[in-house]
């Protein structure tokens, strides 16, 4: 499964940005210089693993070389605008990819992996009516530089701090480490989610790129099963990932059938559940002992009663599958509220005694806005959904 080749193109200051580009790419581009291609391998290397955006570091590259590349190119990240740690060890932070964009990642660490939230766009053109992102409007997709950038800014942050607490399997490395390298069997991002601002398969092609780089040997070294794309259901663009990509994949799927998911996911009614959960199959074609993960927000009096549990567990019957349940995460005048632990319980028991493998996510960074649903960065809203929205009354918690 191979992605098409694609040159970086020169940013508005003319230079091209190493930072976005992936091997094929990479030595495609090096070729064109007269240079041998295995070049790309130690540029990789130098940017991804060592986390060096300084071309003069970059000490087994020839001083020509890197005198041509200075005037050309550059290895250009998102600003970090603002970090902030939660409580609990979370990690966020605001990320500024032009003069009036920002976006957010998010890291969050566990016992046993440490899973980095990326962004695809900023806003998202969706609008699903129960996610702060999607109510912040939508401005544009987000570059391969701009999303791989978000891992790069990450890495460098959590290797070189030792705030990310060492019961979560994050251990600080000595000086000289490169940023992935495994430490007595750990790393400090184990895993990727394709699960912050925008949707995914709305920027497929910088998406798909970028994911090269996750899994890449020569930068983040990643096993396609810890990258994780998640989708509301671009039909089309999903049956087009399975031919380039075997990443994790994750459906947002939130409604056990199409009246409420239209109303939550208004995608559904160009794409409703039977063609998404056949396009899901085909995308499992092929790969024994994979599934699909379906995540469910979980509302209060609207998706969350034992018949609406039972509907899930009919619709889901055949396809192999595990299911997430995530506790609403509340943002300012939403109109929804937080099922209770009693309704999440009671629901995640119809579910796990039909035989499937369900699990009620912890709620992870909320006093930071970092969970679930909450991530809203700064949006020049193109899409003018803000200033068509009607002011509603927020639910008591």
């Amino acid at each position: 499964m191979n992605a098409p080749v694609n040159i970086a193109v020169p940013s508005k200051a003319g230079r091209i940005n190493l930072l976005g580009m992936d091997r094929p790419s990479l030595e495609a581009f090096f070729v064109a210089l007269g240079e041998k291609p295995f070049r790309a391998t130690q540029l990789l290397q130098w940017i991804h693993q060592r986390g060096v955006s300084n071309l003069d570091e970059m000490t087994n590259i020839s001083k020509s070389l890197r005198t041509r590349l200075a005037e050309t190119t550059e290895i250009r990240c998102p600003e970090v605008v603002l970090e902030q740690a939660s409580d609990d060890g979370t990690r966020k932070w605001l990320l500024r990819v032009d003069s009036g964009n920002c976006i957010e990642a998010v890291f969050i660490p566990e016992q046993d992996r440490g899973t980095l939230c990326v962004s695809s766009q900023v806003g998202c053109a969706l609008d699903c009516s129960f996610c702060s992102t999607a109510q912040q409007g939508f401005n544009r997709n987000l570059s391969v530089a701009e999303i791989i950038g978000q891992v790069w800014v990450a890495n460098r942050a959590l290797g070189r701090d030792a705030r990310v607490p060492p019961e979560a399997g994050c251990r600080k490395r000595p000086l000289g480490k490169t940023p992935l390298e495994p430490m007595g069997g750990g790393r400090i991002i184990t895993n990727v989610v394709m699960m912050g601002m925008g949707e995914p398969l709305l920027n497929f092609d910088n998406v798909v790129q970028a994911m090269s780089l996750m899994t890449e040997d020569f930068a983040y070294g990643l096993s396609k099963r810890r990258v994780t794309l998640s989708t509301a259901g671009v039909v089309p663009a999903l049956d087009r990932l399975r031919e380039v990509s075997d990443v994790s994949l994750a459906v947002s799927l939130h409604a056990p059938n199409d009246a409420l998911r239209n109303e939550l996911v208004p995608i559904n009614k160009k794409y409703p559940i039977k063609e998404l959960l056949a396009s899901c199959l085909r995308y499992l074609e092929g790969k024994p002992h994979r599934r699909i993960t379906f995540e469910y927000v979980m509302l209060d009096g609207v998706n969350d009663s034992p018949q609406q549990a039972r509907e899930l567990v009919h619709l889901l019957a055949d396809i192999p599958s595990k299911i997430n349940l995530i506790p609403f995460n509340p943002f300012p005048n939403t109109r929804y509220a937080r099922s209770s632990d009693v309704a999440i319980d009671r629901f995640r028991d119809i579910l796990v005694k039909s035989g499937f493998t369900t699990i009620t996510r912890r709620t992870r960074g909320d006093d930071i806005d970092a969970a679930c649903g909450q991530l809203a960065g700064k949006v020049l809203d193109r899409s003018k959904r803000k200033l068509r929205q009607i002011p509603v009354t927020v639910v008591a918690q």
